[in-house]
């Protein structure tokens, strides 16, 4: 039987790979998908999510997260995925996001059954629900992934701090204390997965539309990569918690205990095992060429390898 699933996320360029990917698998059975500020506003984000549902050819509630931090100021990344959150793909002009959307906690609460809940951004959508509804919201969520954080990679947005804790600490620090069934996928296992300079400029050669539209976003995100990270290519962060569920052989997870930075600074939103910590898994090894043949045949089909053929390892 397909997984049931629940993804909040804040397209983003690897967000709308990770949500085309989750799409086309009949592995999963996405019954919902929420959408939060964090890599772009949030009005740029459910136009995203529309757009990228719209290409997927499918049918899929949407469901409005967060617009904002619970207490930071709103920051998104600009520079990594443009003004549109997609780079230089085609989108439509962004509308005005609808305030009687359902959101999150009413999508979970209309599930039939529990539900694996996805995070690909900001925890801030959660963190919330756990807020209003906090037993209705447990009952519902069988298990919680993330992409988030990260322990000894460097970290992207200061030298100690991912981008999605540092947008939401304190977000980040009430889902950890919740202590559901709680899985990150951190920097340190997403950045192994990297498609790279060549097989983006080889997408950009291919006249199919889709493969057209996915090159305008790509081809930004590696711009960025290699003026920010000195990378041929580009970390596609997301699409790791995706390809976990469809295969959970890609990940390994050990149990550990976290703690999150609510400081200011470098140490702003900061992940650390911590022996006093709040108990979680965090993910520590993965099988990167399986992901990118999942990816590529799924998603990116003109660049379909057979497994074992490329993409190594990548800092």
């Amino acid at each position: 039987m397909p997984l049931p699933v629940v993804i909040d996320s804040d397209p983003g360029i690897d967000d709308s790979l990770a949500l085309l990917l989750a799409l086309a698998s009949p592995e999963l059975d996405v019954r919902g998908i929420s959408v939060s500020y964090g890599n772009t506003v949030v009005e740029n984000a459910m136009r995203n999510a529309v757009e990228v549902v719209r290409r997927a050819g499918k049918r899929v509630p949407l469901a409005m997260g967060a617009r904002r931090p619970l207490k930071r100021t709103l920051a998104v990344a600009l520079e990594t995925h443009g003004s549109s959150g997609v780079g230089d793909a085609k989108v439509p002009p962004a509308g005005s996001v609808i305030d009687f959307m359902k959101p999150l906690e009413r999508l979970l609460d209309e599930q039939p059954e529990p539900v694996t809940l996805v995070t690909m951004g900001p925890v801030t959508s959660l963190a919330t629900a756990l807020k209003r509804s906090p037993e209705r919201v447990r009952e519902k969520i069988a298990r919680h992934i993330a992409m988030i954080g990260n322990i000894d990679a460097r970290g992207n947005t200061t030298p100690f701090s991912e981008f999605n804790a540092w947008c939401d600490p304190e977000a980040l620090a009430q889902v950890l204390a919740a202590e559901l069934p709680t899985d990150l996928v951190t920097l340190d296992v997403t950045r192994e997965l990297v498609v790279t300079g060549s097989e983006v400029g080889a997408l950009s050669r291919v006249e199919d539309p889709q493969a057209q539209w996915l090159s305008g976003a790509l081809s930004f995100y590696h711009r960025f990569h290699q003026q920010y990270e000195g990378l041929d290519g580009c970390v596609v962060n997301d699409v790791l918690v995706i390809a976990a569920l469809i295969d959970p052989s890609v990940l390994t997870f050990k149990p550990t205990r976290l703690s999150v930075s609510v400081d200011d600074g470098d140490e702003r939103g900061r992940t650390q095992v911590d022996m006093e910590g709040w108990k979680a898994r965090v993910a520590t090894g993965v099988k990167t060429d399986a992901v990118r043949h999942m990816l590529f045949e799924r998603v990116l089909p003109w660049l379909a390898e057979p497994v074992g053929a490329g993409g190594g390892k990548h800092r």
